[in-house]
């Protein structure tokens, strides 16, 4: 069963790049079946999830157009992982950041059917 594992630093100064990677096992990343997109969604204290952005299986990326401007998304196929960078943070950044697995259900029904466990990111 795939799994994914976000790893990271936990504090992030003041207008520095918030870097996290995604390790997924037992499942690609690259591979077109199912037509996967991996992506990160992030969870702030007290509030909803937050989408940031996807890599899709292709290599493409799409990005939160209140984010884009700061995000960046990008892949390593032969280590099977995905990074976020999220640049010139502020306290509004700090959340539980996510990585997690879209799959396609057919037509224009998808569902994130793998998730990481999150990690606390702080800016301090």
């Amino acid at each position: 069963q795939v799994q994914l594992q976000e790893s990271g630093p936990g504090l992030v100064e003041p207008s520095q790049t918030l870097s996290l990677t995604c390790t997924v096992s037992d499942g690609s990343i690259a591979i077109t079946t199912n037509y996967y997109y991996w992506g990160w969604i992030r969870q702030p204290p007290g509030k909803g999830l937050e989408w940031i952005g996807y890599i899709a299986y292709s290599g493409s990326t799409y990005y939160s157009p209140s984010l884009q401007s700061r995000t960046a998304i990008s892949r390593d196929t032969t280590k099977n992982q995905f990074t976020l960078q999220l640049s010139k943070v502020t306290p509004e950044d700090t959340a539980v950041y996510y990585c997690a697995r879209r799959a396609w259900r057919g037509y224009y029904t998808y569902e994130y059917d793998n998730w990481g466990q999150g990690t606390q990111v702080t800016e301090a």
